[in-house]
């Protein structure tokens, strides 16, 4: 962006010639405006900013010097002032730098002393805005540093202090996690791929937010967030200054977030509370939600108070014996164990009038009972990959019906997961799936049709496969390909597009953005730097 000039002579052709004298715009600068005398600069200066202005001493009306003096001792100005003056008198350089005068030049100008001035104006402004973008870059790492400190409940005085100072936190708060729906397409894509997807996500939850409030979005929890999720802080304040309810603003900040993503984006959001000291507390409550979502069709929004809510009868029934004893026969494997608990389960629903809220309640429990069996047959395995194999393999539909039938056929197939995760599998299948990367790359491999092939789950297989190789297993497969790629560029001499085919690429643009990724320049440069 071009310094903005203001030139200020009584003598019209001083102006003029100032104007001519250099090249201000291959300088970096616009002349914006040229006064007669310091009175109508001083008018023009109180609505219209400038960068830099440029003023004679001695003028009829209002000199230099108090134009000067005005600008610095009634805080209307900070541009930088040049005094131009045909008395060579250091009184007068003197009063000039008391008032933060950049520089004095003495008529007449010559370019070679103007160009020096205006470079040393342009090489201080952007020492300044370099300074200036260092320090805002300080603040708001401190600042997300300090959020982060408060939401996981470890944080300092000092830290609450700041984000209270520095941020609008009138009314209730809550955290609300904006997740990536899509978990089978998440362990698809590369590392790279999701963090520019998470990446949208963030920037679409900045754009709804306007671009002042950005702080309220938090992109990165270190290990407490979801590499598909993002965070946010939502204030009472900001549904109600658009004099909307909440549920209104989580609609539409919705549907704005979901703007050009490939997958759903669902929100979880967290107990409302008083102060930013306890926004830990929603922090927690909206990890919790993960564990309450719906097993079955993915809703847009889930709302801790609704979801985790006690009846208003105030009966709190929950067959926490009967779930007990038939988590304990899915762990043992123990298939005849499972069908009496199960019919013991349903026996003693059949006793209680329920509701669909206590239904959900005790279904609940038990995917969430399950979740926690998992992890502890496997400690690598994410919850969130449990979660995707509970989604394809559970109806919570089913569940309310009563359908015993298909509760004893979930109950024995996830024993038999739980089998496998106690297992030490990844040695073997991983050898049998480097070998089929080796011998097929060229083929559409995919996590999902190895996992039949050898009878893995694909979430798991796709977990030990990341554990084992410190990327994804579509990541893995790319980095073979290009790799496959660069040596029959080297040793053969067939065109681009048929090497991209040969490796497993039909789209040869495609292939060359990938190859760049890889290796840090072309095809065509890596043959002719390397051949």
């Amino acid at each position: 962006m071009k310094m903005k000039v203001l030139l200020v002579d009584d003598e019209p052709v001083i102006v003029q010639g100032l104007a001519v004298l250099v090249d201000w715009e291959a300088e970096g600068y616009e002349i914006v405006r040229m006064c007669a005398n310091g009175r109508d600069a001083l008018m023009y200066l109180e609505t219209h900013p400038v960068d830099l202005i440029i003023a004679d001493i001695k003028m009829p009306v209002m000199s230099g010097l108090e134009l000067l003096k005005t600008i610095r001792e009634q805080k209307i100005s900070d541009a930088y002032f040049i005094i131009l003056s045909g008395y060579n008198d250091f009184h007068y350089a003197q009063s000039a730098i008391r008032y933060s005068c950049m520089d004095y030049i003495l008529k007449p100008v010559q370019k070679s002393w103007l160009l020096e001035c205006l470079r040393n104006a342009a090489s201080d402004r952007a020492r300044s805005n370099r300074n200036a973008e260092d320090a805002r870059k300080m603040w708001q790492a401190y600042l997300t540093q300090s959020l982060v400190a408060l939401i996981r409940g470890k944080y300092t005085e000092n830290q609450a202090q700041f984000v209270q100072e520095n941020m609008e936190l009138s009314g209730g708060l809550r955290y609300v996690h904006i997740c990536m729906g899509n978990i089978a397409m998440l362990e698809e894509m590369t590392d790279q791929e999701v963090a520019d997807l998470r990446e949208r996500l963030a920037e679409n939850c900045e754009r709804f937010l306007r671009g002042d409030m950005k702080e309220y979005c938090i992109r990165d929890i270190a290990d407490c967030e979801e590499e598909n999720e993002v965070g946010f802080l939502c204030c009472d304040s900001m549904f109600l200054d658009r004099k909307e309810t909440l549920e209104e603003f989580m609609e539409e900040m919705l549907g704005e977030i979901s703007n050009n993503m490939e997958m759903p984006v669902f929100l979880l959001v967290g107990k409302r509370v008083e102060a930013i000291s306890r926004i830990s507390t929603s922090y927690a409550s909206a990890c919790t939600l993960r564990h309450f979502v719906r097993f079955g069709t993915l809703q847009k929004i889930y709302y801790y108070e609704e979801e985790i809510q006690i009846p208003e009868s105030g009966a709190f029934f929950l067959c926490k014996d009967h779930l007990d004893r038939l988590l304990q026969a899915i762990e043992q494997n123990d298939r005849s164990a499972i069908y009496k608990s199960v019919d013991e389960f349903y026996d003693e629903m059949r006793k209680t009038v329920f509701s669909e809220k206590m239904i959900s309640m005790n279904t609940n429990y038990l995917l969430f009972q399950l979740l926690h069996l998992a992890t502890r047959q496997d400690e690598t395995v994410r919850q969130d990959e449990i979660m995707f194999y509970m989604n394809e393999h559970i109806s919570e539909t089913e569940l309310s019906k009563g359908n015993r039938a298909y509760l004893r056929k979930f109950a024995c197939e996830y024993a038999e997961y739980l089998v496998q995760l106690r297992q030490n599998v990844s040695c073997g299948v991983l050898a049998k799936v480097e070998k089929e990367i080796c011998e097929h790359y060229a083929e559409n491999l995919t996590l999902r049709e190895l996992g039949q092939k050898y009878y893995v789950n694909s979430s798991y297989l796709g977990q030990i496969f990341r554990k084992q190789y410190g990327q994804s297993f579509k990541g893995y497969l790319s980095e073979y390909r290009i790799c496959k790629a660069a040596e029959l560029l080297l040793k053969t001499d067939k065109k681009i597009s048929q090497v991209a085919e040969e490796v497993g690429y039909l789209d040869t643009d495609y292939f060359v953005s990938k190859f760049i990724e890889r290796k840090g320049c072309t095809p065509s440069k890596y043959r002719k730097n390397r051949g």
